[in-house]
């Protein structure tokens, strides 16, 4: 790797802090949090997907649903450039407070899930 995407990826060294990135069947989640944006403006949950050091770009899909398990809103992230990813999640529909889950899935096209999370949270 040249040293200049080692010095805005450096994740990706394997001879930094001793990451090493792993094949697409050893990937996993380091983290899933959700955390709800309390102001005045409308109902969003930050979502912060953390994965382990990658030889190959993986692909995420989290699903934020409602109290019933109903689907409230999804993103997809193809190909991320980094391990930790960090993004907004709008909430719509009539829920606005009370139980949430976030379900998280780290993949690769054409083989099984490398790893599912799921956590729950309240607003």
């Amino acid at each position: 790797m040249s040293d200049d995407l080692e010095f805005f990826f450096p994740e990706l060294n394997p001879a930094e802090n001793g990451v090493v990135p792993l094949p697409a069947e050893e990937m996993r989640f380091t983290e899933l949090k959700a955390e709800p944006v309390l102001d005045n403006g409308p109902t969003r949950v930050r979502v912060y997907v953390e994965v382990t050091a990658f030889q190959k770009r993986p692909y995420l899909e989290v699903v934020l649903a409602d109290a019933h398990g109903d689907e409230i809103t999804s993103a997809s992230v193809i190909e991320p450039m980094s391990r930790k990813n960090v993004f907004t999640m709008h909430l719509r529909g009539p829920q606005k407070t009370g139980k949430f889950s976030l379900r998280a899935r780290l993949f690769y096209p054409e083989q099984p899930d490398s790893d599912v999370r799921e956590i729950e949270f309240e607003i």
